[in-house]
């Protein structure tokens, strides 16, 4: 096997199994990731968590504010690189910069693509319930995720699984294909096959307010919305006026037709609560109060009264 040298552009855990798989089997010139910035519950300035497995393995990291720089691209041709790798950088990358590895830019995509092109793959997927996503490496080209691709590779994404389970699978699972390709780009040109337009669908970047429950919707949906805006930032609710963050669920019953408002509690069950959609029933597993971790609803009850016709009231900010 040929030995390439490659830079690797990433920021966040989803791209460090990438890294770590290309480190033992071809030479990674240098590491570009996002400037250190304020992190975690603490806000305390440290490195993206590619930037930090770098160092630790003395590899060279440039953390540039700005990308599209004569500076950088200067810094980026005296690489003498033979081909970039890209996965969850966070930037769009300018097409002089695309155009300096004989071999390209190669990107690692938490989607079965064309279908969820954009910021957010996983948890688009997530959130529209589908059954299965995957990963593929395709080729960087200026416009957003839309190369061709060079290899996929599927997984089932389970009924209950949240997009914080889910993606550490994918990272696995694409630093294995990752690696497969460049292995195979090593030995000389593979095959590359366009993606079909006519399926593109585009994951965009999760807000902040989408966060809000509505629970005049069907039960699957909103089990797929409580599970799908995860690890952030989760969906909230009132209730007894105190604002709380719902972390696991379940579909108690998907279509069972409701007499009471959406968002009523129809049953208090030692592990669980209840909860009344249109149609069908969510049952709440694991439940965070405002500034406190998160904990299961069994926990909860000890502390908290919650009886059938209380309500789950939307957050209105």
């Amino acid at each position: 096997m040929s030995v390439v040298r490659l830079a690797f552009f990433g920021t966040p855990d989803f791209a460090v199994p990438s890294l770590a798989a290309l480190e033992t089997r071809h030479e990674v010139v240098a590491v570009v990731s996002q400037p250190d910035r304020p992190r975690g519950r603490g806000q305390k300035t440290s490195a993206s968590p590619v930037a930090a497995h770098a160092e630790r393995n003395g590899l060279t990291v440039f953390r540039p504010e700005r990308i599209k720089t004569e500076e950088f691209l200067s810094a980026f041709k005296a690489l003498n690189v033979d081909l970039a790798i890209v996965a969850a950088y966070g930037r769009i990358l300018p097409a002089a910069l695309l155009e300096v590895p004989p071999l390209g830019f190669i990107n690692v995509h938490a989607s079965l693509l064309p279908r969820w092109r954009g910021a957010a793959p996983i948890h688009r997927a997530v959130l529209a319930g589908d059954g299965e996503t995957g990963v593929t490496i395709m080729r960087v080209v200026p416009a957003l995720d839309a190369g061709p691709m060079l290899a996929k590779v599927p997984l089932a994404i389970g009924p209950d699984e949240t997009t914080a389970e889910l993606e550490p699978r994918l990272a696995k699972a694409g630093a294995f294909l990752l690696a497969e390709v460049v292995d195979r780009l090593a030995a000389g040109p593979i095959h590359e096959e366009p993606q079909d337009e006519r399926l593109v669908t585009y994951a965009a970047r999760i807000d902040r307010t989408e966060g809000r429950c509505n629970w005049d919707r069907p039960a699957p949906d909103i089990h797929n919305h409580i599970r799908g805006l995860q690890p952030w930032p989760l969906v909230s609710a009132h209730l007894h006026g105190r604002r709380v963050l719902l972390v696991r669920s379940q579909v108690a019953s998907a279509d069972e037709p409701q007499a009471v408002a959406p968002g009523t509690v129809t049953r208090v069950e030692p592990d669980g609560l209840v909860i009344a959609a249109n149609p069908g029933t969510v049952r709440l597993l694991s439940i965070q109060p405002e500034g406190r971790s998160a904990m299961r609803v069994r926990d909860f009850l000890n502390g908290h009264r919650v009886s059938v016709g209380d309500r789950l009231e939307p957050v209105s900010s």
